[in-house]
């Protein structure tokens, strides 16, 4: 079963935003608290990529298609990550997915289902 639980995707015009949220029911928070986390995102037909992280320190980093967009936040005390998104593109669809990282900053977790986000074009 999987650690992370993504949700808040939807269908949004270019132009709008939405939040989206990551979950960890499972983990308990002195595991949860001390994970990396990032946001990942598959379009259709490519690769997995990496959209935004988030350290324990609270440094964020993010991918330049997205930069000044989108943002990343965690929230310890209900073991959720969000990721904000505003200004939303087209070439923003995709299946989202969150997940920690390790220490060479890998994927950590098993994949959880992904949230859809749509922006037509």
């Amino acid at each position: 079963q999987a650690q992370l639980v993504e949700s808040g995707g939807g269908l949004v015009q270019p132009g709008g935003s939405l939040r989206l949220s990551c979950r960890a029911p499972r983990m308990i928070t002195s595991v949860f608290n001390p994970n990396q986390m990032a946001w990942y995102r598959q379009a259709p037909g490519k690769e997995r990529e990496l959209v935004a992280f988030m350290t324990t320190n609270n440094d964020r980093n993010y991918a330049d298609s997205v930069k000044g967009r989108f943002t990343i936040s965690r929230d310890n005390s209900r073991k959720t990550v969000y990721l904000q998104m505003s200004n939303l593109k087209p070439e923003d669809t995709a299946v989202y997915y969150c997940n920690a990282l390790t220490s060479t900053k890998q994927p950590k977790y098993t994949w959880g289902q992904g949230t859809q986000v749509t922006v037509p074009g």
